[in-house]
């Protein structure tokens, strides 16, 4: 969620790229239809395991818990936002979510040097 709302907000200002350290093997449902209630679609999106190098090549590293099981390399902004996880929750359980990310998200876009 958050890359899409990166992506759908920021445009191409930013690189956005999104993976997890134990991707499940499609989207969730209800995240698809939780954002596609507001405008995003990302049903055509496939889960992708996080690399080093995807992290190596990123200037902000957004992490969701992962704690030691992420990369890291000196130099690079990290931010970790704890949040709830939609596995396995209904659409209306990810509404708050989904809503949650986005604030993060603006709030990100507002410290980055966009061009």
């Amino acid at each position: 969620m958050a890359a899409a709302f990166l992506t759908h907000l920021a445009g191409d200002k930013v690189e956005v790229r999104s993976a997890g350290t134990a991707p499940a093997d499609s989207v969730n449902p209800a995240v698809i239809e939780a954002l596609a209630e507001v405008g995003i679609d990302i049903s055509n999106e496939i889960p992708k395991v996080l690399t080093t190098a995807a992290v190596e090549e990123s200037d902000v590293v957004i992490t969701m818990g992962c704690g030691d099981t992420c990369p890291f390399f000196p130099g690079k902004r990290y931010l970790d936002w704890p949040l709830a996880d939609p596995a396995g929750q209904g659409v209306a359980a990810v509404r708050p979510i989904r809503d949650e990310i986005k604030k993060l998200v603006e709030e990100l876009i507002s410290t980055l040097p966009l061009m």
